[in-house]
C-alpha cells in the first residue's frame, strides 16, 4: 500500500507529473450536476471532506488510472451516501434499471412508446 518512502499511491505531492494544461475546460451537464450534488449533500451533512477523500483513497490505484475525474467523484458521493443510510445498492439499482428503461435519449424518455 505504501513505498518505502511512506507514501500511498495516491501521494502524488512532489512528484514530477509533466506539464499541467491551462486550456480552458467546458465541464459536461452530468460533470456539474455531481458538482452541485457534493455541496448540497455536504451542507445537508450526509457526509464530509474527510469522507469522501477516503472513499476517494479507498478506490484503488486502478480507478485513477481508468476513471475521470468526477466518475471517481461520483462513485465516492454514491459509496458516502451508502454509508449514510441515504439509499441502499439495492434501491439505486432499481432505480437505475427504471431510469434505463425510459431509453437512452431525452427525447425517447418523453415519447410514450
Amino acid at each position: 500500500m505504501s513505498d518505502t518512502t511512506g507514501r500511498r499511491w495516491h501521494d502524488m505531492g512532489g512528484q514530477d507529473a509533466g506539464p499541467v494544461p491551462m486550456d480552458g475546460h467546458d465541464f459536461a451537464l452530468w460533470e456539474k450536476r455531481v458538482d452541485a450534488l457534493m455541496v448540497l449533500c455536504g451542507q445537508k451533512g450526509l457526509f464530509t471532506v474527510d469522507g469522501l477523500r477516503r472513499a476517494l483513497e479507498d478506490m484503488g490505484e486502478d480507478a485513477f488510472e481508468s476513471m475521470s475525474y468526477y466518475e471517481r467523484w461520483v462513485a465516492a458521493v454514491n459509496q458516502n451516501l451508502v454509508e449514510a443510510g441515504a439509499y441502499t445498492l439495492e434501491e439505486l439499482g432499481e432505480r437505475m434499471q427504471e431510469i434505463a428503461a425510459r431509453g437512452g435519449t431525452y427525447g425517447e424518455a418523453q415519447s410514450d412508446g
